[in-house]
């Protein structure tokens, strides 16, 4: 109690105000009818299939808000000015996955996009479900944030130019969690969009997972979280995912450089990487962006995975980088925007689902 104490009166000067901060603007909400959605361009490569295209972009927006980080708010004014403008343009993703979508400036910078349909991830009281209550190796330390109390939401929001449908959240276990990113209540969202004239509705996900060296935690105790939340995500994708329906998963996986990482993750989820298939030459996907080494998806915490559905196919035909100081824009966070386009692709007489547009 006395530890406590002590914790809450030398932060409570900087949490308090930044905990206000946040909760005086609400996460972005929009809804858009289905009678509202503007149909995608279909095509007919041939006579038994039509396809289309979905556009898809993953972007931490460094949305955090002072103390820890200060000055934020020009940037994330021009994330919101450059998206408004490139929907004004029709050239803007058709989905955009954020993530670290904290501060006041952050919500009101992803509502300021102009997207008809916003769906934010799980809030800061949203309670976790069926988690473990085992203890993370080591132990828990105030200093570092380990206090049992969240002071913001998960910061995810999915911003869609088509219907939201369906929006399914689950918060990360509070023993799922290490080091300062306990502060925030992170998970994963469910966004389940309807794209007018397609057989089936498409599962977005998003989420941002445990970060290593940013979160202060001692290795063994960061690498045991992200490994729980890798599980809890795979069981919410498992629960929540229609078999029937195109599956992407996007977000921040904090697995940049890290094979226990990886072996963890991949232990719980078998979804097609997108960078694993455009790295092929043969995938017939268009790279336009940097990638070194046999390996790239080493190289970054931004990622997406893909499933197909039953009815309808789904595979990336295009990779790019935005908001990396290129033509696409300069850069504005301490991520790069990860743009895919897939191609959706279904047979010509595919009986439209009941429940989509």
């Amino acid at each position: 109690m006395a530890a406590t104490s002590r914790f809450l009166r030398r932060f409570g000067a900087c949490v308090v105000p930044l905990l206000l901060s946040a909760c005086a603007t609400p996460a972005p909400y929009r809804e858009l009818s289905c009678g509202a959605a503007v149909a995608p361009a279909l095509a007919a490569p041939d006579a038994d299939r039509i396809t289309t295209t979905l556009s898809v972009l993953t972007y931490n927006i460094e949305g955090l808000g002072w103390p820890a980080r200060s000055g934020r708010g020009p940037s994330l004014d021009q994330i919101a000015e450059r998206l408004a403008a490139m929907r004004a343009a029709g050239t803007a993703p058709d989905v955009v996955l954020f993530q670290e979508m904290f501060s006041g400036s952050a919500k009101q910078a992803v509502a300021d996009t102009g997207y008809p349909a916003i769906a934010a991830g799980p809030h800061r009281t949203t309670r976790a479900r069926g988690s473990t209550k085992d203890k993370l190796p080591g132990k828990s330390h105030i200093d570092r944030g380990e206090i049992g109390i969240h002071f913001s939401g998960s910061g995810l929001a999915v911003a869609s130019r088509y219907p939201i449908l369906l929006t399914q959240r689950r918060a990360y276990g509070r023993k799922s969690c290490a080091g300062l990113d306990c502060l925030s209540n992170k998970g994963i969202v469910l966004a389940r969009i309807a794209m007018p004239g397609v057989p089936t509705p498409i599962d977005i996900y998003d989420t941002h997972m445990n970060s290593r060296g940013a979160s202060r935690a001692p290795g063994p105790r960061n690498l045991a979280a992200h490994e729980r939340q890798a599980l809890e995500a795979s069981a919410f994708i498992d629960a929540s995912h229609d078999d029937a329906y195109p599956l992407i998963f996007g977000g921040d996986f904090n697995m940049r450089h890290s094979e226990p990482r990886w072996e963890n993750f991949s232990r719980y989820q078998a979804l097609n990487l997108v960078h694993r298939v455009c790295a092929d030459a043969a995938s017939g996907c268009d790279v336009h962006m940097s990638w070194d080494g046999d390996e790239p998806w080493m190289d970054t915490q931004d990622l997406q995975f893909f499933w197909p559905g039953d009815r309808v196919s789904v595979r990336p035909i295009r990779v790019e980088a935005m908001f990396d100081g290129g033509p696409s824009g300069p850069e504005l966070s301490d991520h790069d925007g990860f743009l895919v386009t897939y191609e959706l692709s279904w047979p010509r007489d595919a009986v439209p689902q009941p429940g989509g547009c």
